[in-house]
């Protein structure tokens, strides 16, 4: 068996290196959350609650290493400070609304019957997770998990490994039993095992579409259920009406964000064609004004991607665009941290459409295609032209043609003047190709629990 390698995308370097657990230590690992998580559930869900809040305050404390380290991980710059805000916000909403979402829903209670139904934990939660918002979308699922009464069972993605140990140090610290949530490290052949032998209650993926292909693969049998979030190619569309300035500043940063590794970034944008050449040239503007750089350089509001291999992907697909007639609208040469590696220069193409591989195909770096529209018509179709559906961006005056808009597009959150954001409260899903399942919300938790009837008669 050979160390699973963090190769870091600052410097090319070893940053971190793991061996993956055996098949044996691996099992004995879920047996052990087994056993643990009944003793768990047992436990006053207000005590639950409050060590997983406990745990994520352990989690804050860290700040100053935590945001080191995902710079060292994935690239991003240490200006941004983490995930805090994220991981604070959904944190104290899935508790705040965790005593009424998993209360017992009464339908009857008199002298002859009580008929309810209430929802049980799962038993063992198996999350995989992924490195380009590595803390946040572990959180997803793991404090509404622990809430529940689940045991959780964490493996994070290599490129962001050392995020996994971080946070079994803060949960543990805070009182958490050390088998209740456990972080390990598996190899691909080990996961999928463990996945067919029904080890887990509930498996929640987030990655490639060819990994949840996998994951099913695995599960296929088992009966075990699986929320999957995996790819995105979200467009935005900006209609007649629309805030100018607004559109382009959100946008873009939806675009360009994290490098453009972002699941629900912004990859194709449909503009009305009165307001094309404004939007493209203050587009131009705004992606100029970035800063490609050393994560640790206070100047940098863009680093590396996380990996070369990411960006070798980002920058063949632009490449072929070029060829099949897109105009780049960016030199590479404003930007000239661009090492033809892990650092790649932002770019917006126009001349675009749905033949080239960079409008229909998952980018997950920084660059966006912009197309003229002349109605909402030929919008939708073009939104909808695409194998995933996670979100959509609608950028107008009024609320009544955004949510009759959004009715017809074709993903799982409509979002009206804004992009590139989780609302707690709102269930957080996809379609087609994007998976399947849902988190965060009152529905967060109804992915880690399961109905359970009783019919009770006084005789």
């Amino acid at each position: 068996m050979k160390p699973i390698q963090l190769i870091s995308p600052v410097d090319g370097s070893v940053y971190a290196e793991r061996m993956p657990l055996s098949a044996e230590a691996a099992q004995a690992a879920v047996t052990r959350a087994r056993a643990a998580q009944k003793p768990w559930a047992a436990r006053p869900l207000a005590e639950r609650i409050a060590l997983v809040k406990a745990g994520v305050a352990q989690l804050n404390a860290m700040k100053d290493q935590v945001v080191e380290e995902l710079a060292w991980q994935m690239g991003r710059p240490t200006r941004f400070g983490g995930e805090f805000g994220g991981v604070n916000a959904r944190t104290e909403y899935m508790a705040d609304i965790a005593g009424a979402t998993l209360a017992p829903t009464m339908v009857e209670d008199s002298d002859a019957f009580r008929r309810f139904i209430a929802r049980e934990a799962l038993g063992v939660v198996f999350i995989v997770a992924p490195w380009n918002y590595p803390y946040l979308t572990t959180i997803n699922t793991l404090v509404p998990a622990l809430i529940a009464g689940n045991a959780v069972v964490l493996k994070h993605a290599s490129q962001t490994m050392l995020v996994g140990e971080r946070l079994a140090e803060a949960f543990h610290a805070a009182g958490i039993p050390a088998d209740v949530f456990q972080n390990v490290v598996l190899d691909h052949a080990t996961t999928e095992s463990l996945i067919a032998s029904r080890a887990f209650n509930f498996v929640n993926f987030t990655g490639s579409v060819a990994g949840g292909q996998a994951m099913e693969r695995a599960a296929a049998g088992t009966f075990t259920p699986l929320g999957l979030e995996l790819g995105g190619k979200d467009p935005g569309y900006v209609r007649a009406d629309a805030n100018l300035e607004a559109a382009v500043d959100t946008l873009l940063d939806g675009a360009m964000f994290n490098a453009g590794q972002c699941c629900c970034g912004i990859e194709r944008i449909y503009v009305h064609e009165s307001l094309y050449d404004a939007f493209v040239e203050k587009a131009v503007a705004w992606v100029k004004a970035l800063h490609l750089g050393n994560p640790f350089d206070a100047a940098s509001t863009m680093g590396p991607m996380a990996n070369k291999r990411f960006a070798a992907v980002v920058r063949s697909q632009i490449a072929e665009a070029v060829a099949q007639g897109a105009k780049p609208l960016i030199d590479p040469a404003h930007f000239p941290a661009d090492d033809g590696g892990a650092y790649l220069a932002p770019q917006i193409l126009v001349n675009v459409d749905h033949s080239m591989r960079v409008m229909m195909e998952e980018s997950f770096g920084p660059v966006v295609g912009i197309m003229k529209v002349k109605d909402d018509a030929e919008a939708l179709r073009l939104m909808n032209d695409s194998p995933y559906g996670l979100t959509a961006s609608v950028w107008t005056q009024d609320y009544d043609t955004a949510a009759a808009l959004g009715a017809q597009i074709e993903t799982g959150t409509v979002f009206m003047n804004r992009a590139d954001y989780l609302d707690p409260a709102l269930c957080w899903t996809g379609c087609k190709d994007t998976g399947r399942g849902g988190s965060l919300s009152y529905l967060g938790f109804h992915s880690v629990t399961r109905p359970k009837s009783y019919h009770l008669k006084k005789v």
